[in-house]
């Protein structure tokens, strides 16, 4: 896994954690990142950062319709 250092200015309301999972699901959503590559970058399971996708305004649904198909065909 590549590491990068990011100069991010103080806030009270935010936590390093909370900046993991901002730029996980910003990969995830557009589709940088699977599902477990993106539990991976938060230290997640793949279960609680599909979970916590909601609370972030991050569908885990594929809205393309051959993803779709694969799913299906994989289920």
């Amino acid at each position: 896994m590549k590491s990068i250092v990011l100069n991010i200015p103080e806030t009270d309301n935010l936590i390093s954690f909370d900046y993991s999972i901002y730029l996980a699901a910003k990969l995830y959503e557009d589709s940088l990142l699977s599902t477990g590559e993106a539990a991976e970058l938060t230290g997640l399971s793949k279960r609680a950062f599909i979970e916590i996708m909601g609370k972030y305004g991050v569908s885990v649904f594929s809205t393309n319709f051959e993803d779709l198909k694969n799913d299906i065909k994989n289920a």
